[in-house]
């Protein structure tokens, strides 16, 4: 198998399809605690994305197409966790940065930033570094 460029290496990467709805978010949860513990992530740390993974998920499941996938890629850094997390949605809307979704995602997960694609896929991706503080990258 071929690797693409700039494609992170296969041991670098999880990545995570399934039903857009909210009864397969514990695969997710899951997930990322498992990951999280395997860069040595405090259990608040992990407890901290678990959650900051669920409401990423909450807010795009409002607006996924019916019957979608929701796509999530953790990437693995040494000291740190990308988390991606996308859908295909109706309106293809950026989340709100002024809700108190956005305020709890942001101060449990250090930096978070979303993109919309052409296609009206919204992507959210939340990165936390092992060690910092609540809403620190």
């Amino acid at each position: 198998m071929s690797q693409y460029e700039g494609e992170p290496s296969p041991k670098d990467f999880v990545e995570v399809r399934l039903p857009a709805a909210g009864a397969y978010l514990s695969v997710l949860r899951t997930a990322t605690a498992g990951l999280a513990a395997r860069l040595d992530f405090t259990l608040d740390e992990i407890e901290d994305l678990r959650i900051a993974v669920d409401e990423a998920c909450a807010i795009l499941l409002q607006q996924a197409v019916p019957n979608a996938m929701l796509r999530c890629v953790f990437q693995l850094d040494d000291d740190a966790l990308l988390v991606t997390v996308s859908a295909p949605t109706t309106d293809g809307r950026a989340p709100e940065r002024d809700t108190f979704a956005w305020t709890v995602l942001s101060a449990l997960a250090g930096q978070v930033e979303s993109t919309v694609s052409d296609d009206r896929t919204v992507t959210i991706s939340l990165h936390k570094e092992r060690g910092a503080g609540p809403g620190q990258t």
